[in-house]
This record gives C-alpha cells, sequence and structure tokens, in this order.
C-alpha cells in the first residue's frame, strides 16, 4: 500500500462497484566508425538541439479513441470513452540524455474546451499513483470537471512505464494472483524469507519483461514529459491538475520549470519531504485515523457497524482459514486487508466495507475480494492491469532506499502503534524496493520552485492515503509565494471531487479566473 495508485484506483473500483453490485539503436559498424572518428562536442551539441526541436514540432495525429483493452484499469468497465474524445501519441525520448536516440510513445487523450472563444489553454491531469492511466481514468469521470472544460482542453495521458505507455508487466496473471494472495504480514523467520523470496521473483519478473524502460520511467523523466507535452500542444504555460502522487510529479516539474508554470492544483497531497518510511508510518496511521471516522459515522446511521477489534480479529482468522471469494479463488488475509484499505478512499464506499466484514464473518468474501482485487489492478476477468506493477516500477526508480527484513522489525512496534488493523501491512510494503535492478534517483524529491507562479495545494484532514500534513509541508517545500494553502476538513482521499461546494468554487474560480484564495482558508 505504500505510495499506492490513489485516486485513479479509487475510481477505478467505483466503477467497477457499480457495475458489480447494482527508434532502434546504431548497427555493430556504425558504433566501429564513432570509435575510428569520434564527432566533436560541437557536433554532438548541434545533434542533440536538432532531436529536440524536432520533438518539440511534433504534430499529434489525434484519433478516435479504442476502447481500453482488458489489461487496463476497470475505470471505464470496459466503455470507449465517446465521441468528444481523441488520442494521439507523443513521442518521447527514452533516455532524455540521448534524445537523438530511441523513442518511447507516450499516449494522451483530450476533450475540446466547449466555449472555444474564451479557451484558456490545455489542463492537464495526473490522477495519480504511480501507476494510474489517466487515459482510462480522465473520459470515465469527465463530468466532475465539465465547469473546467468550458474554458480548458481537458487532457490526460499514461505516463512512461504506465498502461498504453509501455505499460510495466512482471509476472503472469496466474503468479499474480498467488503473489497477492500471499501472506504480507510474516511473523516467523521462515515467512520473512518466503516473502524477501517473492519479492526478488517479482523484481526478477519485472526486469525479464521490461528491463528496457526499467531504468527511465521515474518522476524526472515523467515531468520532463509533460513539458514536451505542453509544448507539443501549443501551450506556452503547463496548467495542471495533480491529483495524490500527481502532486509530487507536480512539484517536480515546478522544481525543472518554474518559469513554464501556469494554473496548478495539487489536491490529495504527497509530503516531499518524507522518505518512504515516514511515508509508509504516516500513511498507515491516515488509514487508521479513516477507519476511526469511518466507524464513528456508521454507528449514525446502523447498528450493524464492525467494531476496531471485529476487524483485527477477521484478519487474523483469515489469516489461519481463508474463506470463499468467488470463481475459485479465495479471500486471504492479503486481500482482505488491501480492500479494506481500498473501502477507506471514499465515503462512497464505507457501505460496502460495512457488508464485506459482515459477510466475510459469515464464509463470504466476495465483497472483500472485490475491494482487494481493485487495490491491485485485477479486471474481473482475471487479467492485471500495469497498475501496481508500475507503481513498483516507478518508485523504485525515484527513491534510492533500499529496507531489509531486519530494517522493518526494527521498526515493527512503531508501525503497530500508528495502526494496530494496518500497521504490519504498511511496514512490510516496504520491501518492495529490496533488489530492484534500478537504482533510485533520491532521498526525497526536490520541489523547490523560486520564481514559479502559485500553486493551490489543497489538503483533506481526513485523507487515509496522503494524510493532511503533506500538504503544509509541500506549500513550505515549493517555497515562500509559491505554494498556497487551503484546507478542506472532510474525509476520503482528495478535495475537489468530494461534492464539497466550497473547495470546488474556490479551485474553479483559480483555474478559471486566475483568483488565488487567501493563503490558509478553510472549506468545511
Amino acid at each position: 500500500m505504500s505510495r499506492s495508485p490513489r485516486t485513479a484506483r479509487a475510481r477505478a473500483l467505483l466503477a467497477a462497484v457499480l457495475l458489480t453490485l447494482t527508434a532502434t539503436s546504431c548497427s555493430g559498424n556504425g558504433d566501429a566508425q564513432e570509435k575510428q572518428n569520434p564527432p566533436s562536442a560541437a557536433s554532438n551539441a548541434a545533434t542533440t538541439a536538432a532531436a529536440e526541436a524536432a520533438l518539440q514540432k511534433q504534430k499529434p495525429d489525434w484519433k478516435p479513441c479504442p476502447p481500453p483493452s482488458r489489461s487496463e484499469d476497470a475505470g471505464t468497465a470496459g466503455r470507449p470513452p465517446g465521441p468528444d474524445w481523441e488520442c494521439a501519441t507523443l513521442r518521447a525520448p527514452l533516455d532524455y540524455a540521448h534524445p537523438d536516440g530511441e523513442k518511447i510513445g507516450i499516449a494522451m487523450i483530450r476533450a475540446k474546451a466547449t466555449d472555444q472563444s474564451h479557451r484558456i489553454g490545455s489542463l492537464l491531469f495526473n490522477f495519480g499513483g504511480p501507476g494510474g492511466s489517466g487515459v482510462t481514468t480522465l473520459p470515465a469521470f469527465a463530468d466532475d470537471y465539465r465547469t473546467l472544460r468550458t474554458r480548458y482542453d481537458l487532457v490526460s495521458f499514461d505516463p512512461r512505464g504506465v498502461g498504453r505507455s509501455s505499460g510495466v508487466t512482471c509476472l503472469p496473471d496466474k503468479e499474480l494472483d498467488a503473489y497477492y494472495a500471499a501472506d504480507a504480514t510474516p511473523a516467523t523467520t521462515d515467512e520473512q524469507n518466503a516473502l524477501v523470496d517473492r519479492v526478488k521473483k517479482y523484481a526478477e519478473g519485472c526486469q525479464k519483461r521490461s528491463g528496457k524502460v526499467l531504468p527511465h520511467i521515474g518522476t524526472t523523466n515523467a515531468a520532463r514529459d509533460l513539458d514536451l507535452m505542453r509544448q507539443v500542444l501549443g501551450d506556452d504555460k503547463l496548467h495542471y491538475f495533480g491529483v495524490s502522487y500527481g502532486t509530487e510529479l507536480g512539484g517536480v516539474y515546478a522544481h525543472l520549470f518554474p518559469k513554464n508554470v501556469g494554473r496548478a492544483l495539487m489536491d490529495g497531497v504527497v509530503d516531499p519531504s518524507s522518505d518512504p518510511l515516514q511515508s509508509a508510518l504516516a500513511q498507515a496511521a491516515g488509514f487508521q485515523l479513516a477507519l476511526g471516522d469511518y466507524m464513528a459515522a456508521c454507528t449514525k446511521t446502523s447498528d450493524n457497524c464492525p467494531t476496531e477489534q471485529q476487524i483485527s480479529s477477521l484478519l487474523d482468522r483469515l489469516e489461519k482459514k481463508p474463506v470463499p471469494g468467488g470463481g475459485g479463488r479465495d479471500l486471504t488475509q492479503s486481500l482482505a486487508t488491501g480492500g479494506i484499505a481500498q473501502s477507506l478512499y471514499s465515503k462512497q464506499f464505507w457501505d460496502y466495507l460495512t457488508e464485506g466484514v459482515e459477510d466475510a464473518e459469515n464464509g463470504d468474501g466476495k465483497i472483500l475480494l472485490m475491494l482487494g482485487d481493485s487495490m491491485n489492478g485485477r479486471g474481473q476477468d482475471g487479467t492485471y492491469s500495469s497498475l501496481q506493477a508500475s507503481l513498483n516500477a516507478i518508485t523504485c526508480a525515484d527513491f534510492a532506499q533500499r529496507y531489509t527484513a531486519a530494517d522493518i522489525r526494527r521498526r515493527a512496534a512503531e508501525f503497530r502503534k500508528a495502526s494496530p488493523v494496518f500497521g504490519d501491512f504498511m511496514g512490510w510494503s516496504l520491501l518492495q524496493c529490496t533488489g530492484w535492478p534500478v537504482k533510485g534517483e533520491w532521498q526525497t524529491p526536490d520541489v523547490s520552485a523560486k520564481g514559479s507562479a502559485p500553486i493551490l495545494v489543497v489538503g483533506n484532514t481526513g485523507d487515509p492515503a496522503t494524510p493532511y500534513e503533506g500538504a503544509r509541508k509541500m506549500a513550505q517545500e515549493l517555497g515562500k509565494g509559491v505554494g498556497v494553502e487551503m484546507t478542506y476538513r472532510g474525509e476520503g482521499h482528495g478535495a475537489y471531487d468530494s461534492g464539497n461546494a466550497c473547495v470546488k468554487s474556490a479551485v474553479d474560480a483559480y483555474l478559471l479566473e486566475g483568483t488565488v484564495p487567501a493563503p490558509g482558508k478553510v472549506c468545511s
């Protein structure tokens, strides 16, 4: 769950719940010739400049969008986007150090502004993750942004290593079923060794199936893709709507290209000052807080609400004896924990959590299994999207930390204190980059953005996945006069799509009219 694909996955889940419950390298001879007559520095610079100019001048070939494939996110429930939407592919360097070398395709989608006479430009969305597909998510939930569409072309994309943009794959679907069902909270040395071996096998599978892209899919390169996209779309400034991990991507972009920032929103904000261990601890506490808020709200309207002790006891029983989840699969402790966490992303899922826990206690794991499958990017037909593989790969390309079982054992009490329900699960998730074949770029990302236009940063006090404190840290790290913090006192992950009129009004005024809220504005 650590650094989980957040809003994109939550949106995909909502659709699934509603549907269910109601250029190639040079030849050897060319390399030899280069060694005999190495190009001059001036020649190299000219070649690089020419390659960059050619990329910036490319014209996307917008066409009607194809329906999502079986292996993509479930956010569209298998439906094509519709006639308002066009798709195209951006050509970007696989390695930005060599813009004249091999290219990677970045899948894009857009719907043009409805009021072209007052069009501002493009508004680029990243819905989080890393690993969420913008190509499937944006059209599925575009009604939430219809006001913004009056003056913006709504644009999203699959970041490099995600979905249609060379999405990372690691293991076959059947092996992924076993991987996600296996014990993720080992108690004995043998169980810990087994978990380490599974993580190692997973990493080896990623290297085998996607090794070419793994070194090049970190957030820094995704930010460079954003700026290339801005230029190709014809925008002088990048207007941006980033959610969850998308706020980290937006912060890195602002650091690299501060003068190119237009109107930018960060919603459901990642704390850029936290390393993976600190983030996992904060997220464990965030989910625990959200669980408490859910139970408090539930008892006001129902006599059938689970207690924390009931949930903990259920998870303990599932570790020893899974229950049937339908389709020949069982609900295990790991899948149930993920499903419970997934249900806390939005108040819209709380009723399913109540029903799912009750059913599981009575031997029926269907609802919690479906929620757990959504956490892992598994479709109803048994195929997996690139969701979790992309999350792993991008996280491990970003962060240099590599944790061991001994590291996690030393912090186990701290994780359990942060969350009796989720602590162990979150702690052991830190093994995700252990043995990864690519080194990480940073300890924490630099998002300082001196010279940038103001960036609106919205924190939600009840957010389980990106705890509220992250918004303040992001605003501070962006720099004085850049990060403008706003608070939403609510529940769920993110604020704009919560239905709160105060938040929506303030964000719309900022993005559409350029009206920056007073720092510290609070919406309840």
